[in-house]
């Protein structure tokens, strides 16, 4: 709009405009917050200017001959839409003109995020819709709304809008609720987006919420397991499972004299059967998501044969020499001699005087 009215001042007075203008704008362009002080210099190294101005919806500054640096100082930015323009009045009579980019900008008032499961705990493998509302920002161009769940960011979303007035931006997000994400915090952030000629500002965030997902109960170890256990030795069973919320246990066991006895403790994720017996047990988890049940088998391992036949020939080969003993050494009447053939009984067997 201000280039109009210039260009049809220009045009009305007779003045030709240069397509090329011997003129710097020192920041070549700005970013500044609606409301603060904002200053630039306009300078030019031609020996040909008459004169120089500026244009400007805010702080403009009149036609001032014989200088070559004129700034624009504003004490408070109020215009959206500011774009100030340095001109050039030529002693030729031609003027010239260049347009200084400046984005205004504005915080938001406000981030908030909608509660992922208001009437409840979520349950895993649902999905849910949670929403994002950014109050009253500008320009919404250089909005970005980051979405966190623990360290993670699952979801970014941008604006591609022309609007340089506050306006009130809304993300909507999906959320697939899942076990792992039991307990982690979940939140929104706004963020505004400038270029190196703009400020680095800190999100925005909105309060966190913490989620609380509903899941089955899952064992921490395989499912069925296969244990060889040698007759009469102590062994645990261990039925360990995770589930929100928490699960709860119950056992059958092969024998009834042990589900007699082991049933005085219920509730329990781990088992010492009292009477050590081979067979089937299971244990069951459940919660009021689902129940799981896991078997555990028991039993003896199989006997070393080759043990076995060791200590068989051992005791073989013993008795062999303890028969050949007894042929070559035991008496007719049963005496253990070595001298077996000259032994006599009631009479030494050397002719020798006694």
């Amino acid at each position: 709009m201000l280039f109009l009215i210039l260009s049809c001042l220009i045009a009305n007075s007779g003045m030709a405009v240069s397509p090329i203008c011997p003129v710097e704008i020192s920041p070549p362009k700005a970013v500044v917050q609606i409301g603060d002080r904002f200053s630039a210099n306009c300078s030019t190294s031609s020996d040909q200017v008459a004169g120089m101005g500026w244009e400007s919806s805010n702080g403009g500054t009149a036609l001032t001959p014989g200088v070559s640096v004129l700034e624009l100082n504003i004490k408070s930015v109020t215009d959206w839409r500011l774009q100030p323009m340095c001109f050039l009045n030529l002693k030729d009579a031609d003027q010239c003109f260049e347009t200084l980019a400046v984005t205004v900008y504005k915080t938001p008032d406000s981030v908030f995020m909608s509660h992922p499961s208001p009437t409840g705990p979520m349950k895993e493998g649902e999905n849910y819709s949670i929403q994002c509302d950014v109050v009253n920002v500008a320009p919404i161009r250089n909005l970005s709304i980051q979405w966190h769940k623990g360290n993670e960011v699952f979801f970014t979303e941008t604006f591609d809008l022309p609007s340089v007035y506050p306006f009130n931006a809304t993300s909507i997000s999906n959320l697939m609720a899942h076990r792992d994400d039991h307990g982690a915090l979940i939140w929104c952030e706004a963020k505004m987006n400038f270029d190196a000629s703009g400020p680095n500002l800190p999100s925005i965030m909105s309060e966190p919420h913490e989620l609380n997902v509903l899941y089955p109960p899952t064992f921490a170890s395989p499912a069925n397991e296969t244990l060889e256990i040698p007759a009469g030795r102590k062994f645990t069973l261990n039925c360990s499972a995770t589930g929100n919320p928490i699960p709860v246990y119950s056992w059958h066991f092969p024998n009834p004299i042990q589900l007699m006895k082991e049933n005085r403790h219920p509730n329990e994720s781990t088992v010492s059967p009292s009477y050590e017996l081979p067979g089937t047990y299971s244990c069951t988890a459940a919660n009021t998501q689902g129940s799981r049940t896991k078997y555990f088998t028991v039993v003896e391992p199989p006997r070393n044969y080759t043990t076995l036949a060791a200590l068989v020939g051992g005791f073989l080969a013993l008795g062999v020499l303890l028969a050949i003993v007894g042929v070559l050494f035991v008496t007719k009447q049963g005496v253990f001699s070595f001298n077996k053939d000259g032994h006599h009984k009631g009479r030494p067997t050397s002719s020798e005087p006694i």
